[in-house]
């Protein structure tokens, strides 16, 4: 978040008039994700991991014109274009974007992509970039999973808005595979849901009781919620591998599983405080590498400072 003034660097001379850096965590798919009965009521439950997009952003004021790296970020390139406008500050510079977040898996890469983005073009102009100025932003641009907050967050990601904060847990393990491929979210959010009256019911009450097992660090019950959410989303987006996942999870001592509802991958959740631990990692991970033919492990993040 550091800003610097009036260098010129590289062969060419650029001057950068001002340097902006920043970060977003992704999150593994999510708890829950449904629709739940009232208006605007698309929604998800987030679950964040410790996986990153970084951004790095150049003002050029002289430059006369804004450029990405990768070049295929053009999101992220419009969102920058965005603020420098509502800023009246001059379209130039360089904006240059890292991640460990695998893309069109489900794991909030482009949300963290933009997030960090924001931040970093703010740090640079040195303008506050609050949750919700940055909600307004992405509201323009796509639907967006809730990364904006330090917090396991309930989340309308189609009208991006924040419904609620409901806390932090325990650090867990999450056994991952991906059933190959890539999803669009723009074009995955635009597809009706199949989702009745009754699921919809449905869907309030499963938000109760992961509002609840948050809030009492109930771990089993969160792993229950999880499960419940990944078969409900079958009709919606079938994941051929959901229910052997399920059946090697209860037999490593799992706490359930979860799903990139808009993506590819799933994930067996795991205690990493349970004494038999790296016991129950090693065996989900061979037999998820057995049934899908890959496997990765990921970390989510605890807020609890």
């Amino acid at each position: 978040m550091t800003r610097f003034q009036s260098v010129a660097v590289g062969p060419a001379c650029r001057r950068v008039t001002a340097t902006g850096v920043s970060s977003a965590f992704g999150t593994f798919g999510e708890l829950l994700q449904g629709v739940l009965p009232e208006d605007d009521g698309d929604f998800l439950v987030t679950l964040p991991v410790a996986r990153w997009a970084s951004a790095r952003f150049e003002h050029e004021v002289e430059a006369g014109e804004l450029t990405v790296w990768p070049d295929h970020k053009k999101k992220a390139l419009r969102l920058a274009s965005m603020i420098l406008e509502d800023s009246g500050r001059p379209l130039g510079g360089v904006l240059r974007i890292d991640s460990t977040l695998p893309e069109g898996k489900g794991l909030a890469s482009s949300s963290a992509d933009l997030v960090a983005t924001a931040r970093a073009v703010a740090n640079a102009l040195g303008e506050p970039m609050p949750p919700t100025r940055i909600e307004s932003y992405l509201a323009r641009i796509e639907p967006t999973d809730g990364v904006l907050y330090p917090s396991i967050v309930a989340f309308h990601h189609r009208s991006v808005r924040l419904r609620a904060k409901l806390g932090s847990l325990p650090s867990m393990a999450v056994v991952s595979v991906d059933e190959g491929g890539a999803v669009d979210t723009v074009a995955f959010n635009a597809i009706p849901k199949p989702f009745t009256a009754a699921d919809k019911r449905e869907y309030a009450r499963l938000l109760d009781r992961v509002t609840g097992a948050i809030a009492t660090r109930d771990l089993a019950e969160v792993g229950r919620v999880a499960t419940a959410s990944a078969r409900m989303n079958q009709t919606l987006r079938h994941k051929w591998s959901l229910e052997p996942m399920v059946d090697i999870c209860k037999t490593v001592g799992g706490l359930g599983v979860v799903v990139g509802h808009s993506g590819t991958t799933l994930g067996i959740l795991l205690d990493t405080t349970a004494p038999d631990h790296p016991d129950r990692l090693a065996a989900a991970a061979q037999a998820s590498q057995r049934l899908v033919g890959n496997v990765t492990v990921y970390r989510t993040l605890s807020f609890d400072w």
